[in-house]
């Protein structure tokens, strides 16, 4: 991954477009009911990467959104466009189905806390980004239901074949309040390996100042885009004065 990568966010719970606000299921925007029209839009904006997060699986309802996941994979593979997918993947058969969707990263985060092995497992079929989802330093886990006993430093070194991390403050998640500089910036200090900033970004000028921290592979970007805070090629052309 280049630096400084814009990844605008489609989250999917029943094939239908949403956000969530601090992961909160019963706190769902709706956006639309057409993921790959929102996934074809961020390519025609420049976007080079689509960020997918799957909430049904992730909350252990199965994985009925893969089917949609895969249609935009193929879609946007065809045009250079990669795709970045998260949520419930538990298992290699979960990393493996996605990598033949045309995936070209999985996001691993309670699994990979809970069986770092895991993730060596899977790195050896398709690269893995570790996330890493915290309040105040310490990772959750299960839908940040639960506290791990990992706190988020040494966590970005328990994880050799992660080919980033995918670091989320909690308390910020789709609350448009700006990212989490001073905990990024620590982070990504500590850690030779992309970290991708998730949460808080509001305008572009937390782009600007998220792209000025040395070791960030890229931002995740989700309500402000929904919302008409920016536009998906504002923020790309932002980023690309800084790579």
């Amino acid at each position: 991954m280049s630096t400084n990568v814009l990844l605008p966010a489609i989250d999917l719970r029943g094939g239908a477009v949403v956000r969530l606000l601090h992961g909160d299921y019963s706190a769902e925007t709706r956006y639309g009911d057409d993921p790959l029209a929102v996934a074809e839009d961020f390519a025609d904006q420049g976007a080079r990467w689509v960020h997918i997060v799957d909430l049904d699986a992730a909350r252990g309802d199965g994985p009925i959104n893969r089917p949609a996941i895969g249609q935009v994979a193929e879609r946007l593979g065809a045009r250079g466009v990669k795709v970045q997918t998260g949520g419930g993947v538990r298992t290699v058969a979960d990393a493996r189905q996605l990598a033949d969707l045309g995936v070209s990263r999985v996001v691993m985060g309670s699994a990979a806390v809970r069986s770092p092995e895991l993730v060596e497992e899977v790195a050896a079929m398709v690269p893995v980004a570790v996330g890493l989802d915290h309040r105040d330093g310490r990772v959750a886990i299960d839908g940040w239901t639960q506290e791990s006993n990992l706190d988020l430093h040494s966590a970005l070194a328990a994880f050799p074949s992660a080919e980033a991390f995918v670091v989320t403050d909690i308390s910020r998640d789709g609350a448009l309040i700006g990212p989490d500089l001073v905990g990024l910036s620590a982070a990504a200090a500590v850690t030779d390996r992309p970290v991708i900033a998730s949460g808080g970004v509001s305008t572009l000028d937390d782009i600007s100042a998220l792209a000025t921290i040395p070791g960030l592979g890229g931002v995740i970007v989700g309500r402000a885009i929904y919302e008409g805070h920016f536009t998906v090629a504002e923020a790309v052309a932002v980023l690309e004065r800084f790579s």
